[in-house]
């Protein structure tokens, strides 16, 4: 039996990446409840590792020229095919009226994919998904309006806070060929897109959720004595916004007598300056970097620790997290949280219920620490209420059933 017909084109960032495995666990579920769909991707892939669930994913993969002049012959192929299309008069004029507000060689390569994934997409696909509301929704809205079809994004941290006011509003005003519906992953992100949209209906929250099958049952942990050892952990790549230069100068503060190790898991441009920076407070001996790890090494690698510690804060440019996956999967490990009230995180963790949420400066995170240290019942406690937490309100299910939903109108036109 041959396959079904892909009517859905899903764009993608890159594929696959270790840092974004919340859509890979989207795109299986998705999968699993009847949607065919290819990806396509903006860049090629550069992790080393794979996660388990890109391997399930059953779609085809096809990759976008990454930079228009390595594919010359592609790309001025598919940008005659292009100008053959209804709606490329209309697409190009739009791209120019964004051009003249964003003259970047981003906005330029953003239509030249765009070329290419018009001419190349399949005639059996009726509609776009794209993630992130920054560049794959720029190069889906382009496209599918050269094909005349419907499309839609989903919404999650850096693409809603550091995208410009005029280019979100056009994305969801029907008068600018905007997306036929949006999701985002936090209460706090619909809020804001919702004012900013002409019809607020057009967004919908749709928690990321996680998929309980894929972990294991929480582990049989020992309450830990407040004298004992204290093994930290952190899973977060190494930019500003996660606030590990923050949690650093905050492990510097701490007793003498508190006998602390702080493992990080993820990549990021700024390892060497952290490092760097732990060295001169004196505490790299009690820091362990592993870098970039696989699912099964983070899951691991939670069961081993004592305190999960994710200090996020707004970055200068406005970059902010949105509802980190990582702090569910600490939860469903029964590893206690300490975390930071920005952005949605406190629609999972009410402080001193599900966990410890601090402002995310040294002192007031060492203050945490070492409270969470020293009252390691109070954890325990904290750390059952986030996972009972966890499987009442934040399972996938839900949020899937709702987004194909949203998908399947899509494509039927309704």
């Amino acid at each position: 039996m041959s396959p079904q017909p892909a009517t859905l084109a899903v764009l993608v960032k890159g594929w696959p990446r270790l840092s974004e495995t919340f859509i890979a666990q989207e795109l299986v579920a998705l999968e699993a409840a009847g949607q065919s769909f290819e990806i396509w991707s903006l860049r090629h892939p550069t992790d080393v590792k794979r996660h388990p669930l890109h391997d399930r994913l059953q779609a085809a993969v096809h990759y976008l020229p990454e930079y228009l002049y390595q594919e010359p012959v592609r790309v001025w192929q598919a940008r005659a095919q292009a100008q053959a299309l209804p709606g490329y008069a209309a697409a190009y004029r739009i791209w120019r009226a964004d051009l003249r507000r964003d003259p970047s060689r981003n906005r330029i390569r953003r239509f030249g994919q765009a070329c290419v994934l018009a001419a190349e997409m399949p005639a059996e696909v009726l509609g776009l998904y794209a993630h992130f509301l920054h560049t794959p929704s720029s190069v889906a809205r382009y496209a599918a309006i050269m094909r005349g079809l419907p499309w839609s994004f989903s919404a999650h941290a850096k693409d809603i806070w550091t995208s410009p006011d005029w280019e979100i509003s056009e994305k969801l005003s029907s008068q600018h060929h905007g997306a036929q519906f949006g999701a985002t992953c936090t209460a706090f992100g619909a809020r804001h897109l919702k004012q900013m949209s002409d019809s607020p209906d057009r967004i919908d929250l749709i928690y990321h959720g996680l998929d309980l099958s894929r972990f294991p049952p929480p582990p049989e942990r020992q309450t830990r004595q407040a004298n004992a050892p204290l093994h930290l952990m952190s899973v977060g790549r190494l930019v500003e916004k996660k606030g590990f230069d923050r949690l650093i100068d905050a492990l510097a503060l701490l007793p003498a007598d508190l006998d602390w190790h702080w493992t990080h898991i993820g990549g990021g441009g700024l390892s060497d300056l952290l490092q760097d920076r732990a060295e001169d407070a004196g505490i790299a001996n009690r820091i362990t970097w592993r870098g970039a790890c696989d699912q099964p090494e983070v899951i691991a690698a939670m069961r081993a620790s004592d305190l999960f510690v994710l200090p996020s804060r707004v970055a200068a440019d406005g970059d902010r997290d949105g509802l980190p996956n990582v702090l569910m999967e600490a939860a469903s490990q029964l590893l206690p949280i300490l975390s930071t009230p920005v952005s949605a995180i406190p629609e999972f963790i009410d402080s001193g219920t599900h966990g410890l949420l601090s402002i995310d400066n040294p002192e007031a995170l060492a203050t945490a620490i070492k409270t969470l240290a020293g009252q390691p019942e109070m954890a325990e406690t904290m750390a059952r209420a986030a996972l009972q937490r966890l499987r009442q309100d934040f399972g996938m299910d839900p949020g899937i059933a709702q987004l194909s939903a949203r998908l399947t109108a899509m494509l039927q036109g309704s």
